[in-house]
């Protein structure tokens, strides 16, 4: 296929690349189980013995182990610390102040300010996902300014998201201000996964829609392969520096 006919060609939505680009922003299933279980862990152990240290202490070592074995499995580094702080804020609390429910509190703070982010980036149209999955679809911030389409379905998901966790936040709250300790660890754990399923299948459904990412990586390898073959004094090879090479100029 010539330069002009991919340069005209039409932007198809990518099913593999939306879903694995979730699965690395998000941490897919294996994400979802390591931010719940030890929530789950120390509900149970303080619903058992009433200890918050020996609660706190289990949570956080499972979190640890949890967080070694992504590390050992060459997992993301990213999702193996993140799990590990966000256990170890909440067990510092909860050990500090002498209450229970404090464990919950840096998780339920950090929910209602994410809930916060993703509304008001979307509002000011540079929407918080799209700041998230432009690396991972190798469009960075390209989708910004070259692609309108994806701009707004961006905007959409932020709006989805924000009022998710928004509503968890509305539920969460009351029962940490009026509830117990251990109402408030069972209603974090029920609302631990479905929100987020509920959260990524509607932006699954929005993003899937949408154009195409345009793939900015590319395009500047491209670029530099053109620069390289005409210190050479070859002509690039056609197709190669198509399109690329004109976003350059």
């Amino acid at each position: 296929m010539s330069s002009p006919d991919r340069q005209t060609a039409p932007q198809v939505p990518d099913e593999a690349a939306t879903r694995a680009a979730f699965f690395e922003a998000f941490g897919g299933v294996r994400g979802m189980v390591e931010t719940t279980v030890p929530g789950l862990v120390f509900v149970l152990s303080y619903t058992i013995n009433r200890s918050i240290n020996v609660s706190a202490i289990a949570a956080l070592a499972l979190s640890a182990v949890l967080g070694v074995a992504r590390l050992v499995q060459r997992g993301t580094a990213k999702h193996a610390l993140s799990g590990v702080l966000g256990v170890g804020f909440g067990a510092l609390f909860a050990m500090i102040s002498g209450d229970a429910k404090n464990f919950y509190l840096p998780g339920m703070l950090y929910t209602l300010g994410l809930a916060v982010a993703y509304l008001v980036t979307a509002a000011a149209g540079v929407p918080l996902l799209g700041l998230m999955l432009g690396p991972a679809f190798r469009e960075n911030l390209s989708w910004r300014t070259r692609n309108p389409g994806r701009k707004a379905a961006y905007t959409r998901a932020s709006y989805v998201w924000g009022g998710i966790l928004l509503a968890k936040s509305a539920i969460t709250f009351p029962i940490y201000f009026w509830g117990d300790a251990t109402q408030l660890g069972w209603l974090r754990v029920a609302l631990g996964i479905p929100p987020f399923l509920l959260a990524v299948y509607f932006t699954w459904i929005i993003l899937v829609k949408a154009p195409a990412p345009i793939d900015v990586i590319a395009e500047w390898e491209e670029r530099e392969a053109a620069r390289e073959a005409a210190k050479r004094g070859e002509a690039p090879e056609r197709g190669t520096a198509g399109p690329a090479a004109e976003h350059g100029r």
